[in-house]
């Protein structure tokens, strides 16, 4: 799934409430502490890493590609 961004880069937490997998920033990290999230196929817990176009993300078994608009 493409993530369309306006910036030049959108941080772990905003694409995690982008795809409403949280409903607020509160939930993030206790999210990231629970499951397992790769970006670029390393594993990720901060909720604050910043992701630039071409970035893969892996939430829940569903692929993540930011795309910048």
């Amino acid at each position: 799934m493409d993530v369309q961004i306006y910036t030049p880069y959108i941080t772990l937490g905003q694409l995690l409430k982008m795809a409403d997998i949280v409903s607020s920033g509160g939930e993030v990290k206790g999210f990231l502490e629970d499951e397992q999230v790769l970006v670029n196929g390393q594993p990720e817990q901060r909720r604050g890493r910043k992701l630039y176009p071409g970035d893969q993300i892996t939430i829940l078994g569903k692929q993540y590609e930011i795309r910048a608009k």
